[in-house]
């Protein structure tokens, strides 16, 4: 079994591929400096040479190269042709997009049934992307993700944030009125191979937050990260996040952060 991976060098790309190779899948990453995403027959061909059957598109346009119009066309068209590409040859396509495709406006805890409405840039492509894979090929799989928890600082996930507003502001504020739609990378990578594996389609949602909010998953994480960390308690922010599937079952934070309850 092979499995194709676009952003396999993101926060989550290194996990999944780890994974992936730890049950003995073996992954081709595609690396945009030798394979564009702009040229459809180029993108078809690598494709088909790797003998991939399984397509996890996790890469956005996080390090801009200046190319015209690069943020629609890797978060939009790329997905868009990726969708096509497993259509015409029988692949399985797995398209994560997020829990921005909600505004800030929006009333949560959200469901599959929840309608996106986000207006500003990410959210806005993410969610329209979204659409336009389902509508390229039926048969993919659109995950959406929460904000991911690592390890360590140096990728884009919830320690990083923390050990920066340390470094910068010298505490965290944390509000006790917002819920984050957020699960451990691990967790995250398991669960996103398990659906793939058993050729879920359509839309779904991982989300390991069923009930804390922001403040008391961060005094959970300080004490998990060594306690070194000022939390303040606010209420600056409201806001539920949460995505609710119960067809998706995620280890609830709290089996990683033993000071939640």
């Amino acid at each position: 079994m092979k499995a194709l991976v676009t952003g396999a060098n993101g926060t989550l790309g290194t996990v999944l591929v780890r994974h992936l190779n730890d049950l003995g899948i073996e992954t081709v990453i595609w690396d945009r400096s030798k394979v564009p995403v702009d040229d459809y027959h180029k993108m078809e061909s690598f494709v088909l040479s790797t003998g991939a059957k399984y397509i996890f598109h996790l890469a956005i346009a996080s390090r801009p190269t200046g190319a015209d119009n690069e943020f629609w066309t890797v978060n939009y068209e790329w997905p868009s042709e990726l969708a096509w590409i497993c259509r015409m040859n029988d692949l399985k396509f797995i398209f994560t997009s997020t829990a921005m495709v909600f505004s800030d406006e929006a009333k949560g805890p959200f469901t599959v049934e929840s309608v996106p409405d986000a207006h500003e840039e990410y959210g806005k492509v993410k969610r329209l992307a979204e659409q336009r894979v389902l509508s390229q090929d039926p048969d993919s799989l659109v995950v959406r993700l929460g904000w991911q928890i690592g390890k360590t600082a140096g990728s884009n996930n919830m320690v990083d944030f923390c050990e920066n507003e340390m470094k910068t502001k010298g505490k965290i504020e944390a509000s006790c009125r917002w819920f984050p739609a957020c699960s451990f990378l691990e967790d995250t990578a398991a669960e996103l191979t398990t659906l793939a594996l058993e050729k879920r389609a359509g839309l779904c949602m991982i989300d390991s937050n069923i009930k804390w909010d922001f403040y008391e998953i961060v005094a959970a994480l300080n004490v998990k990260q060594g306690g070194n960390w000022k939390v303040e308690k606010t209420e600056s922010f409201v806001y539920d996040q949460r995505l609710i599937d119960p067809s998706v079952p995620m280890p609830p934070l709290a089996a990683r952060l033993q000071g939640l309850r």
